[in-house]
Parts: structure tokens; sequence; C-alpha cells
């Protein structure tokens, strides 16, 4: 088996974790985390130390795009253990996944929007159970307890 040692870093089959930090841009403990969740795997020398395969560069960068944008980790697992193992993911491979989220995406976006305007309607009001209040008390639901920060009333309670 070839340990690395004389061959160049751009050439080399296996990378160290500390390689595969620098490479990637992601942190030690991210990536201990990602193999603990299963998004990428690594095999383990007669030393106990991890080597990842070159092709979990590719994984690595998918990962932190697709949590950059928002994508939850169970989802970017998910997708990825639809890919073939061994084999570093492609740009089509991207472009599938891609299209996949983009619709949740455009939905997010658009919740998103919803929230930020409805919340403009109601910064400063205070009391919500106004019976325009959408987001915290929708139909003026908490009217029918009496006046005043229900909410505020019931968080302290609990």
């Amino acid at each position: 088996m070839d340990d690395g040692r004389d061959t160049p870093a751009w050439d080399k089959k296996e990378l160290t974790v500390g390689e595969l930090s620098a490479r990637s841009g992601a942190a030690v403990s991210a990536l201990h985390f990602y193999e603990r969740k299963g998004l990428i795997n690594s095999r383990r020398t007669t030393g106990n130390q991890r080597r990842y395969p070159r092709a979990t560069l590719r994984r690595v960068a998918l990962i932190r795009i697709a949590q950059r944008v928002g994508v939850p980790l169970a989802e970017i697992k998910n997708a990825l253990d639809r890919l073939p193992d061994g084999r570093t993911p492609t740009k089509r491979d991207w472009e599938k996944l891609s299209r996949t989220w983009r619709t949740e995406l455009d939905e997010r976006i658009r919740q998103l929007q919803q929230i930020r305007d409805d919340f403009t309607d109601c910064i400063g009001c205070g009391c919500l159970s106004l019976n325009r209040c959408s987001l915290a008390n929708t139909h003026d639901e908490l009217a029918s307890h009496g006046d005043g920060p229900r909410r505020l009333l019931e968080a302290a309670s609990a």
C-alpha cells in the first residue's frame, strides 16, 4: 500500500484527516462529525489513523455547499447514500441533487419573505393579541384569554 511519503500531495490516493481538512477547508472536528453521521467514510491504518479516499474532497465540498444553502444534514446524507460507493460525485450528480433541493429552497425563501413581511407589521405591538397578528396569534385566538401579553405570561410560567 502506498503510504504517501513519496507521492506528491496532489496525486495521493488517500488523505490524512489533516490533509483533508487543509484541502477542503473543513475543520478536523467537522470531518469527524461528518464521519460519525455517515456522510463520509475512512479506513483505519494499522496505527489506527484515518485515511480518506481522494473522492472524499468532492463529497465534503458537496456537503458544505448544501449546508450553506440550508439543506439539513439528514437530507444531505440521504442524497449521498444514493450515490454509488467509492465514486467521486460528478457535476451531473450535483445538478441532480440541486434540482431536487431547488423546489424546497424556493419554498423556504417564499416562507421567509412572508414571515419578514408579517413581522414588519407586528414590530412594536407588544400585545400579541391583535386580530391582525398572523405570526404569534393567528385569528386572534389569544383574545379569549383576556387582555395583555398571553404568550409572555405562558413562557414565564413554563
